[in-house]
């Protein structure tokens, strides 16, 4: 009978590890922090980088869609830099970030824009460098996106119109007559002198 006894509570005990086993070598899904928008994330000490995405149809000129999160008591000069695809120049751009807690967002429709020339084609990564004060900055690489998902339709930059040079013809001068002079009434003697 004890046999039997301890027999039974070994296979519940083999059971409940077994059923249970699985936690102990997988990693829990709570530790790990998934970002659930298509851009990227990064924290500059007081500074919150969220959801960086870049908005292109061409990969020519891009719009940063970038919030910051400035937790610090004053506004910061946030840089946000990148490399020029064309012609391998770093370029450097500074936006202010209100303080307090405040979110200070670039590139939402109807908004101001941080504008990047020569960025890669979008679904491609590019890497943008930001950085406030004597803080270490730090490089995320920026998914490229174009317009073809509805959220995002009016988000890409649009150039600069080109002025267009009406030509107006040049007035040529027209010869005006000039009035011939009217003749000075001679002096008249009067008979009666």
């Amino acid at each position: 009978m004890r046999a039997r006894f301890a027999a039974s509570v070994l296979v519940v005990a083999l059971v409940g590890f077994g059923t249970a086993g699985c936690a102990f070598i997988t990693p829990q899904a709570t530790t790990k922090i998934i970002e659930a928008s298509d851009g990227v994330n990064g924290d500059l000490g007081a500074v919150a980088v969220r959801n960086a995405t870049l908005i292109s149809e061409d990969g020519e000129l891009a719009s940063l869609l970038v919030s910051f999160v400035n937790t610090s008591d004053s506004t910061q000069q946030v840089l946000v830099q990148y490399e020029d695809g064309a012609t391998g120049e770093r370029v450097n751009q500074k936006v202010s970030a209100a303080g307090n807690g405040a979110i200070t967002s670039f590139g939402a429709e109807g908004g101001e824009q941080i504008l990047l020339d020569n960025v890669s084609a979008p679904g491609s990564l590019f890497p943008v460098y930001f950085q406030y004060g004597d803080e270490e900055g730090k490089q995320l690489m920026v998914p490229v996106l174009n317009t073809s998902l509805p959220e995002y339709s009016g988000l890409a930059p649009t150039p600069s119109p080109t002025p267009t040079v009406i030509i107006t013809p040049t007035p040529t001068a027209v010869p005006v007559p000039t009035p011939a002079a009217t003749p000075e009434p001679e002096p008249t003697t009067d008979p009666a002198e």
